[in-house]
């Protein structure tokens, strides 16, 4: 059976396009300012307005308060929301209630104690999201989207009641070996499919899905 992917940080048609005729399962809209993928709400909603059925639309937020989420899910319908900030167990389930939509929450991982964080969020989230916990050192580190992956041997032969993606330094090159080792049937990339950063690639996004096609 195919691996399914999302494509993160999509900020134009092109990408859109790409990932939509390359199979994508889902697609990720980045509001986080300081991110060079990050999209106006009205600039999303745009996108979003183009995005079949089919496709799963998601907008990455980081900590932020009900007035900003509801003000992107004004201009921009979204199908779920990925928090990929601080955000407790008890936030993600507020944030779960007030607005009706499935969540997904960021879990950052650099060790094996990492993933203990993401017990606090059985039966809250509706999702997972393993990712790679950027080194304290890391100069202008983004919540994701950093092309860091982490040791995948730590997912091996782990199961959790919730579904998960693996994401974190995914490139088409590397994607066959993250999936053997860590078990993932669903991924996510952003900077592994980009010419620059902020800069999504469609001939990348292409490769990316037709080795997840492949898997």
């Amino acid at each position: 059976m195919a691996v399914r992917a999302k494509i993160c940080g999509i900020n134009s048609r092109e990408a859109l396009d790409a990932a939509v005729a390359g199979g994508a399962s889902f697609v990720g809209f980045v509001f986080y300012p300081p991110s060079p993928r990050a999209l106006t709400p009205a600039a999303a909603g745009e996108l979003a307005a183009a995005v079949p059925r089919t496709v799963g639309k998601l907008g990455l937020f980081v900590d932020d308060p009900d007035e900003r989420i509801a003000d992107v899910l004004a201009k921009a319908p979204l199908d779920m929301l990925q928090l990929h900030g601080q955000e407790t167990p008890a936030r993600v389930a507020a944030i779960r209630r007030h607005f009706g939509l499935p969540v997904m929450k960021a879990v950052k991982v650099a060790g094996a104690d990492d993933l203990a964080a993401a017990d606090g969020y059985i039966g809250v989230a509706d999702w997972l999201l393993f990712d790679a916990k950027p080194p304290k050192e890391m100069t202008g580190a983004l919540p994701g989207g950093n092309a860091l992956a982490f040791d995948w041997q730590l997912l091996a032969g782990r199961a959790w009641p919730s579904p998960w993606m693996l994401s974190g330094g995914l490139t088409p090159e590397n994607l066959g070996e993250a999936v053997r080792i860590s078990g993932a049937r669903v991924v996510d990339v952003s900077s592994g499919v980009e010419a620059a950063p902020g800069q999504k690639d469609p001939a990348k996004i292409a490769a990316f899905l037709a080795e997840a096609a492949r898997l």
